[in-house]
């Protein structure tokens, strides 16, 4: 059950809210500058502004309605909706501004993000997979074919790496030497090839400049309050990062990783920050293998598990390279090239400069590939080990 004027909020965004902000994105790809937005479309950017804040300051009106985890969660994603709306159109920029100029949209979304423990700002799965259809139509911020294929893909994406991560977590009570844990290794490499597939498919599909210009802004960084969170990130859930923990591929332990973990998770529904607490503080399998090496390399488990869990292994590398070298190459960093010097601050969702975003996430990449690199702490010394104890051929 929701409010009458929560309900009121969410049928704005689904109506309305999506379609001045289409009318706003095909003015501005007319544009010979299209990433230039501060002076187009005045009037529609104030109607935006108002009709949002009257929707917003009713709700604050109201106080905590207590109308449950979901309806609360559900409401802090349309505020976060609105508030980034503002923020990709330059009604709002935390750049120019010491404090968020959406006062009472700041209130609201402060308030529910710290009665649920979120960032008080719209993360990836409210326009994921905690984006309820209604009549078959999701939330979107505008009517754009590109959004869609992106939120639809993306999410697909999402549900098959929860599918994976959920397949390794239930090997740990059972063991690494269990003969169901084939089987799970199994059911995690046939969800992460469904990954690289909803891949594929999005990239064949994606409007790249469509994307880059019309999609991509809404997920910048914007001030709640005083405070500037970053940006809605693809990659905001548990599963991707438990992959990552129980393969072995990434550790807690690795200074760069770990901060990686500490700033997704208040952008995390809470099952999931709960899930990677726990994951943490686990042993990877392939730790586990590596322990067996000496006294059971020779059993038929070892062989038939350790084999799975290398393709498994295999899988998520291809995972880490169809994103990095298809996603943001493709669609974030060739279209990047197009822009003049005095577009290219602010242009990612997380904030840094794109170099050093592109840095980071190469980097992030041959952690999952297990690369033969000697700067950064892979496993891939530990993968020829266990190769070698398979009776496989080097990688």
């Amino acid at each position: 059950m929701v409010t009458s004027n929560a309900a009121a909020f969410d049928q704005w965004i689904r109506t309305r809210f999506r379609d001045l902000n289409t009318e706003l994105e095909e003015l501005y790809f007319a544009q010979e500058q299209r990433a230039a937005v501060e002076d187009t479309g005045a009037e529609l950017k104030q109607q935006l502004v108002d009709e949002g804040r009257e929707h917003v300051v009713r709700l604050l009106a109201e106080g905590n309605t207590d109308e449950g985890y979901e309806s609360a969660f559900d409401l802090l994603g349309n505020v976060g909706l609105y508030m980034g709306a503002c923020r990709r159109h330059e009604i709002t920029n935390p750049d120019r501004e010491r404090t968020s100029p959406l006062k009472e949209a700041s209130a609201l979304a402060m308030h529910i993000g710290a009665s649920l423990g979120v960032a008080p700002r719209f993360a990836t799965s409210h326009l994921a997979t905690h984006n309820p259809a209604i009549d078959g139509e999701y939330k979107s911020f505008t009517s754009l074919k590109a959004e869609y294929v992106f939120l639809e893909y993306n999410t697909q994406g999402v549900l098959a790496y929860k599918r994976a991560a959920d397949a390794l977590v239930r090997i740990l009570p059972l063991g690494i030497s269990h003969p169901v844990a084939y089987a799970l290794f199994k059911t995690a490499k046939d969800a992460l090839e469904d990954v690289v597939a909803s891949n594929e498919l999005l990239f064949a599909k994606l409007d790249t400049d469509r994307f880059f210009y019309c999609v991509r802004p809404y997920y910048k960084p914007y001030r709640v309050g005083q405070h500037v969170y970053r940006g809605a990130n693809a990659g905001d859930f548990a599963g991707i990062n438990t992959i990552d923990l129980l393969l072995g591929l990434c550790r807690a332990d690795n200074p760069s990783y770990s901060q990686l973990l500490v700033d997704k998770f208040l952008f995390m529904m809470p099952e999931d920050q709960n899930m990677l607490r726990d994951v943490m503080r686990r042993q990877s399998l392939l730790d586990d293998l590596l322990e067996c090496i000496d006294g059971s390399a020779s059993r038929d488990w070892f062989q038939q598990n350790g084999r799975m869990f290398l393709e498994v292994c295999e899988a998520h590398g291809r995972t880490a390279t169809s994103h990095h070298n298809a996603l943001v190459g493709k669609f974030i960093e060739r279209p990047a090239e197009e822009l003049p010097p005095e577009r290219m601050q602010g242009l990612t969702a997380s904030g840094p400069p794109l170099h050093v975003l592109m840095d980071a996430l190469l980097k992030l990449r041959d952690l999952r590939l297990a690369a033969d690199r000697d700067d950064i702490p892979t496993r891939y010394p530990d993968l020829q080990r266990l190769r070698a104890a398979l009776n496989l051929p080097e990688d």
